[in-house]
């Protein structure tokens, strides 16, 4: 039996964040993890082997259509996709074995195997019971299906299989028109699939900015994306080469459907926690399936915490990795703060997409006064130069105060750009303060100080 501070479950972001932090702050401290290897589902299956991906797919696609206009002349390359995916897994053996050197750093002790809560103080790995001060859960999410979907990994696919598979496919269908789904969907685009997202709603990524969502879509459309809106995917049937997507029109209930080599289930993800015991040790639970926690990320055991995905809020890594510092603060006595309102949201296609704060249905729906400064990448120098001209960014700030209260970007670098506004909006900042402060030229950045200067007199390069 082996004592400690604090026990955390899951080596994911949120929590080999919090494991860190946890011995920086002088906490004997433990992380327990069943896979091979550290970084959870976004290192070793999600958000790092994808930009791997989309990177070397981005590559094909600029030497296929704009390296000759630059000069550089030749054949385009073409697809080696076994070294492509050897590309990919040297890049998540690289951050996770990273991570392995952290917690040696940090004096972590990995303890291998799959946890539950016998009760609280207690984390069972096997045979084993280690006790514990304090427990952090960070187990994560898996992804979530549909009714009359199921899922074999090579045919019918999550995004875990999609990374993997064994030839690029002609065709695929993707069911859900989210991050995930666009960013898999533009990667085999790129590689030559005919690719088709099937979506339930009538618009794209939901919950962004309505003016994003429809450029975002039309430029995917052109990159050779089709889509099917208003959707109600019924079932999926699949043989050993092949698949059937059925689904039926939300406008007027007639049925369809889809063939394809490989259809990509990308329609959300759930909490995991099954196995952690959490219903015999009476952790309270959202009608969502959720950890239901406090403030302080505690649950409703004393000393049982939970960050991540496994709680509400955006499944995002990088809000997991603040709940995660956060709550190693509290447990230290000190005060751990996470400022939900700035928590950026990226979608890394080409172009990217990004966004933090409120959108303009929101601040509507609010009845909040604001006002619209917005910009065009066809205005910036450096944009133009690169092929990058299409998309925008758009500020929104209060009427009377200026006070920043979000930013939406579809253009090149979005998901870098958008930490500026994040600062910003982090220390109250009006649209005047980012529009008298010197970008130097020429950067993309500088189409977020034109966004800004629209928020007051008007921009100058448009």
């Amino acid at each position: 039996m082996s004592n400690y501070d604090v026990i955390i479950i899951g080596a994911g972001p949120g929590g080999y964040v919090a494991a860190i932090r946890c011995a920086q702050l002088g906490l004997k401290t433990a992380c327990v993890e069943g896979r091979e290897t550290l970084g959870g589902t976004c290192l070793n299956v999600g958000c790092i082997p994808s930009k791997a991906l989309l990177h070397a797919s981005h590559m094909l696609h600029e030497a296929e259509h704009n390296f000759a206009t630059m000069g550089l002349k030749g054949k385009a390359p073409t697809v080696d996709w076994a070294q492509m995916l050897a590309y990919k897994d040297d890049t998540i053996s690289t951050n996770t074995k990273g991570i392995e050197f952290l917690f040696k750093k940090n004096k972590v002790d990995w303890i291998k195997g799959w946890a539950s809560i016998p009760k609280a103080g207690q984390v069972q790995v096997g045979d084993d019971i280690h006790e514990a001060k304090n427990i952090i859960i960070a187990s994560g999410s898996e992804p979530a299906s549909l009714p009359g979907v199921e899922i074999d990994e090579k045919i019918v696919v999550t995004s875990t299989g999609a990374l993997e598979l064994g030839k690029i496919p002609k065709s695929m269908v993707v069911i859900g028109a989210g991050v995930i789904g666009l960013e898999l969907g533009s990667v085999y685009a790129r590689l030559g699939s005919s690719v088709t997202v099937v979506e339930y709603l009538d618009a794209v990524t939901p919950g962004m900015d309505a003016e994003v969502q429809k450029t975002f879509q039309r430029m995917l459309k052109k990159q050779g994306l089709n889509f099917v809106m208003g959707a109600a995917v019924q079932k999926t049937t699949a043989t050993k080469t092949k698949a059937t997507v059925s689904y039926k029109l939300r406008k007027d209930d007639s049925e369809h459907s889809l063939d394809a080599d490989v259809v990509l289930v990308a329609t959300g993800r759930k909490p995991n926690t099954a196995g952690l015991g959490l219903d015999g040790l009476g952790v309270e639970m959202t009608k969502r399936g959720q950890i239901a926690v406090n403030d302080s990320w505690e649950t409703s055991v004393k000393g049982v915490y939970a960050i991540g995905d496994v709680i509400q809020g955006p499944m995002l890594a990088h809000k997991a990795e603040d709940e995660g510092m956060a709550v190693a603060e509290q447990i230290a006595g000190k005060h751990g703060h996470v400022n939900y309102g700035v928590i950026p949201g990226v979608i890394y296609t080409h172009p990217e997409v990004a966004s933090v704060g409120q959108t303009e249905q929101e601040l509507k729906e609010a009845g909040r006064a604001y006002k619209v400064g917005k910009f065009s990448f066809m205005g910036n120098a450096r944009a133009k130069a690169v092929f990058a001209g299409d998309g925008f960014v758009k500020i929104l700030a209060d009427k009377e105060t200026d006070r920043i209260l979000g930013a939406h970007i579809i253009g090149p670098a979005a998901g870098d750009m958008i930490h500026e506004i994040c600062v910003a909006m982090e220390f109250g900042a009006s649209a005047q303060d980012v529009a008298m402060t010197c970008h130097a030229h020429p950067t993309y950045s500088e189409a977020l100080r034109e966004a800004a200067l629209a928020c007051g007199d008007g921009a100058i390069h448009m």
